[in-house]
């Protein structure tokens, strides 16, 4: 007998098995679980619980039968499992028909009767750049976490084909030489690492390395991939014990994107001794202020162009303790939003949507690097 669980807000979901189940496969469907409890009531604990017995049991009636799992979408299973009143004859045919066609078809994350006025489409690819950097300047860890979100405000059941500046895919299409060749990837990154929504069409994707799929009615994380960095900011920092009662600061921060682009909300964090009573700062763009609550001097910069360096330095002042304990010094920690960039340089190359009415649809694609943890020792 084999017992899996995981906790939620106050309570426990708990799986129990006889047989040797795929653990990966038990712990997703208690995450579903969680996940329907949450889009039926809101929040999903104790009181939730015991407030919604009867409609949790015939939830886990549907979504589990004989010990195997079945439809798990909360879109689907609100069609016919419902809190709300007793609906006419009419309207019990309508979604009799709707319920049979999401019951028994391939698509069981979108409806097939949705309309909209203006068709649109809107894609966010959102990345996080992680960074660890030594006092001498070398980089201890850098990776980006990327993802790709989708709003789809499409009718019908439209299928998408939607492609990225994949290395592989260049070179099949003959644009970039093979690895090895002559000619280089201009702008082309590798995908090691990608994860999918299901709805995305896995066996098209590993043959034309396009991905192909039929869309989830409104906002859905399409993918998510881990790619190459591309640094977008390289700081500098010294930091001087000039004696007990002193320490001078020095830093350089320069931005390594493209002069047409500009970072946002930037904010540098540059750790204090603790007995550090007060600071003199001089900067060359932004504000900069000493944070006695957060033992730290912290410099902003609402807007960061690429290309350019701005420098800081400061003379903190320390007041004089019994306790001798060496500072630590921990890194200087960096925050920013860098709005049409990517630091892995990941684009989308095209997006085509494909519908049997054949309306004209607009498509909208962003890009966003922020900061994930990034850091630097000095």
């Amino acid at each position: 007998m084999s017992f899996f669980h995981v906790r939620h807000e106050n309570i426990y979901l708990v799986a129990v098995t006889k047989v040797n189940a795929n653990a990966a496969l038990v712990f997703e469907f208690l995450y579903k679980v969680v996940g329907l409890g949450r889009s039926y009531f809101g929040r999903f604990d104790e009181e939730a619980v015991k407030n919604n017995f009867t409609l949790i049991y015939e939830l886990l009636d549907e979504i589990c039968d004989a010990g195997f799992p079945q439809n798990t979408e909360a879109e689907t299973l609100k069609l016919y499992i419902t809190t709300e009143g007793v609906k006419s004859e009419k309207a019990l045919k309508d979604e009799g028909s709707r319920i049979a066609i999401q019951a028994t078809g391939a698509v069981a994350w979108r409806r097939p009767d949705i309309k909209y006025r203006k068709n649109e489409a809107f894609i966010d690819v959102i990345e996080s750049v992680n960074l660890l950097m030594s006092a001498k300047g070398t980089v201890l860890r850098a990776d980006v976490s990327g993802s790709i979100m989708m709003r789809a405000y499409l009718s019908g059941m439209p299928e998408c084909k939607f492609g990225l500046n994949d290395r592989v895919l260049l070179e099949k299409e003959g644009k970039i030489g093979a690895v090895g060749g002559s000619r280089k990837a201009p702008g082309a990154v590798e995908l090691d690492d990608c994860q999918f929504h299901q709805c995305v069409k896995l066996a098209n994707f590993e043959q034309t390395r396009t991905i192909n799929f039929i869309p989830v009615d409104g906002e859905f994380e399409l993918m998510k991939t881990t790619e190459n960095i591309n640094l977008p900011f390289r700081v500098h920092a010294v930091a001087n014990e000039v004696s007990k009662t002193s320490v001078e600061f020095k830093v350089a921060v320069r931005s390594q994107f493209s002069n047409k682009v500009y970072a946002q909300n930037v904010v540098i964090k540059i750790p204090v001794p603790t007995n550090t009573s007060g600071a003199k700062i001089i900067v060359t763009a932004g504000r900069a202020k000493y944070v006695g609550s957060e033992n730290c001097l912290v410099w902003k910069i609402a807007r960061f162009q690429g290309q350019q360096e701005y420098l800081f330095s400061a003379e903190a002042e320390l007041t004089s303790t019994t306790v001798k304990k060496a500072w630590s010094r921990p890194p200087i920690s960096m925050d920013f939003q860098v709005l049409m960039f990517t630091a892995s340089g990941l684009m989308v190359r095209f997006l085509k949507i494909f519908e049997k009415s054949n309306y004209p649809s607009v498509k909208w694609v962003r890009y966003m690097t922020k900061a994930g943890s990034y850091q630097i020792r000095f």
